[in-house]
């Protein structure tokens, strides 16, 4: 029984190849539109244009061509129903048992940024139609909605003879339902942000599996990673796969190295949380500066650089137990060194720190009473909230490492302290229930290298009790948000201890 498929394609790449198995080894009738039509025509490939089954070519302007019920029908009907099966019979309907389309360069104009009426016109219909309507109907119709599939199409008919397997239709259905749920994603972000509409009771995730992970944060926990268009771009260049808790890691890393694209740091976490940060004259200083901050916690820990790893630095990274090092490039000589440690997982950031800010939108938190999305925290100093509050004014030096240590608080956990001198965190506290708490710790952290050191607070001091800490830790200058019912007994009793304080108006907790 001879079978046909329908065929409407903008991109041709691959098809005259396709066209002609399909007709010469597997015998089957071809039913093209517009261009398509021509081009398999030119290539002479026995093709029939669709006019035979519509009665016209193409109407208002082609943009019908194919939404005609015999097309629909042909392409819908189940003949294990009676019904469906007896109207195809009366009316003579033809059945299409392949449909080949795929859409018009929608993302291409919107890249152009083309006026709204050339943008619209690439808006597909027919072509979503058809395909959504194949893959609905699966037990019967192949839906190919891509060129890369069709040397998989042709392997599936080889071995079947000739019949499509119902393994592959299914596949090729759900592919289809993930590019038109792409397409009309787009179409909606493009079109809310031209007509300058709020899309916001919606939100599409629109994210792709990439691969199963070993696990997730525990051995009983299945996890996968899926990527975005938005997905950063990165190379592993040594080590095992990367686990769940890694990505997290590398993830809250770069978010603070992209605070210092412009400079040297160095950045360690672990457990998703800082615990060193120094910025350097070179990049070997930044780590040693950053490792003295908390040398016991960065014993198996994630260590980012916002400059090229050196030989050098290479030497001294293996000389300890890290399970990530990240970075936007390494030297020969230094890669040699690091793959010396087989488990050692080396990472290069293609994606520059700066353009990496962009891809920090939005978070998304999934809970049983909902699911939570919010901005990133992308607050920055503004000069007109910026204040010195105290009888006491900072040294230049002081606001430097006020500004340094509150790009370090603004992402660790809260309750969080960062005590930081000479472009430097000596002592992170975070976490905590009671800020006076994460004080203390961060004090403790710092030992003796408070005195005269910053310190920098998430969240603005409820009491006065945190500036008694600060004294006792001999802190020479404090930055928080401010705001707080205390703000004046605060800066009252900070005056007292002659500790200068900046207010910023920002807050930066981090649950």
């Amino acid at each position: 029984m001879t079978k046909r498929a329908l065929i409407s394609v903008y991109n041709k790449d691959k098809l005259v190849e396709f066209a002609e198995e399909l007709t010469n080894k597997y015998n089957y009738e071809i039913i093209a539109t517009g261009s398509t039509y021509d081009l398999l025509k030119e290539n002479h490939i026995n093709a029939k244009e669709i006019t035979e089954i519509t009665g016209t070519r193409q109407l208002i302007n082609g943009k019908v061509k194919t939404l005609y019920p015999d097309i629909f029908a042909g392409i819908l009907a189940d003949l294990n129903n009676p019904t469906e099966k007896a109207d195809i019979e009366e009316k003579n309907i033809k059945l299409f048992d392949m449909v080949v389309v795929n859409f018009y360069p929608f993302e291409e104009a919107v890249t152009k940024q083309v006026e709204e009426t050339e943008l619209t016109n690439t808006i597909d219909i027919g072509g979503p139609s058809m395909l959504r309507a194949a893959a609905k109907n699966n037990k019967r119709v192949l839906a190919v909605s891509s060129p890369e599939q069709y040397k998989d199409v042709l392997s599936d008919l080889e071995e079947h003879k000739g019949e499509s397997s119902l393994k592959l239709r299914r596949e090729f259905a759900l592919k289809v339902f993930e590019k038109t749920l792409d397409f009309d994603t787009k179409i909606l972000h493009e079109l809310s942000n031209r007509f300058e509409e709020d899309t916001n009771n919606y939100f599409s995730l629109n994210i792709k599996k990439a691969k199963d992970l070993r696990y997730g944060e525990n051995p009983h926990q299945n996890a996968s990673i899926y990527y975005t268009n938005n997905t950063v771009d990165y190379e592993v260049l040594n080590g095992k796969e990367l686990s769940y808790n890694n990505i997290l890691d590398v993830s809250a890393c770069t978010n603070i190295l992209s605070e210092f694209y412009d400079v040297c740091a160095c950045v360690i976490i672990k457990h998703n949380t800082p615990c060193g940060a120094a910025l350097g004259k070179d990049i070997s200083e930044a780590w040693a500066k950053a490792l003295d901050c908390d040398p016991l916690s960065a014993f198996g820990g994630i260590v980012g650089f916002t400059q090229v790893v050196n030989e050098d630095l290479a030497k001294q990274l293996t000389a300890m137990f890290l399970e990530v090092v990240i970075a936007p490039d390494f030297t020969l000589k230094a890669l040699e060194l690091l793959k010396t440690k087989k488990n050692l997982r080396v990472i290069k950031l293609n994606t520059s720190l700066i353009e990496y800010k962009n891809h920090l939108n939005q978070e998304i938190r999934v809970t049983p009473f909902g699911t939570l999305i919010q901005d990133s925290d992308k607050g920055e100093l503004d000069k007109d909230n910026f204040k010195v509050v105290t009888k006491a004014k900072p040294t230049a030096e002081m606001v430097e490492d006020m500004i340094f240590a509150w790009k370090i608080v603004k992402h660790a956990k809260s309750n969080a302290i960062v005590i930081a001198k000479d472009f430097k965190a000596i002592g992170i506290g975070q976490g905590q229930t009671s800020r006076v708490d994460a004080f203390e710790i961060a004090l403790n952290k710092a030992c003796d290298g408070s005195k005269d050191a910053v310190a920098a607070s998430d969240g603005f001091f409820p009491a006065i009790d945190n500036i008694h800490v600060a004294a006792q830790g001999r802190i020479a200058a404090i930055i928080q948000p401010g705001g707080s019912i205390k703000d004046e007994d605060v800066i009252k009793t900070a005056d007292k201890y002659n500790i200068a304080m900046i207010t910023t108006g920002i807050r930066h907790f981090k649950h």
